[in-house]
């Protein structure tokens, strides 16, 4: 059973009531989410497309892939094709699924889906109102460096660098 609390453009708050494997049955604060797709892009001279992008919700700005939320009717590889290219402005002819993640499983459903993509081509760029974002492309090894160094805080990003860079090491 769910009660609804709201209902948003993005998510859907709402106290389901949940009989958990161990016999007992408890009510909990679930934010449903439709899902998201990041694409961690890499060029031809092994740089990688990061966006430093402010979030407000993180408290400033932050090192991401290219990313975004799946849109009714599409699927996760369109959504990060279309991302690549509004956040990014490149498009991709070579695509690898890195498999998805859930970064807050505790209370979201929310499951994204990440890709590698190569072979680039530039394209212009999209940019939304609520989007304040930069294009940087880096060195792997600097962008890695980041990574350890915990410059690069966001958890689908470092997922994807370090699937990628497995990728790249078979």
């Amino acid at each position: 059973m769910r009660k609804p609390v709201y209902q948003g453009a993005i998510v859907d708050l709402g106290i389901e009531s949940v009989s958990l494997p161990n016999g007992h049955t408890v009510a909990l604060e679930i934010v449903r989410h439709p899902g998201g797709a990041g694409v961690l892009a890499m060029d031809g001279n092994d740089c990688i497309c990061l966006i430093r992008q402010f979030r407000h919700a993180a408290g400033g700005w932050l090192w991401e892939i290219p990313a975004g939320k799946i849109d009714p009717g599409e699927t996760p590889e369109s959504t990060a094709q279309r991302e690549l290219q509004e956040e990014a402005g490149v498009r991709a002819g070579q695509w690898q699924s890195l498999g998805f993640i859930f970064a807050t499983p505790g209370f979201c459903t929310e499951r994204i889906y990440l890709y590698f993509a190569r072979d680039l081509q530039p394209v212009s760029t999209l940019h939304h109102d609520h989007e304040v974002i930069e294009i940087h492309w880096l060195p792997r090894e600097q962008v890695l460096a980041m990574c350890r160094d915990g410059e690069i805080q966001d958890a689908k990003t470092l997922c994807a660098i370090y699937a990628a860079n497995a990728a790249l090491q078979v």
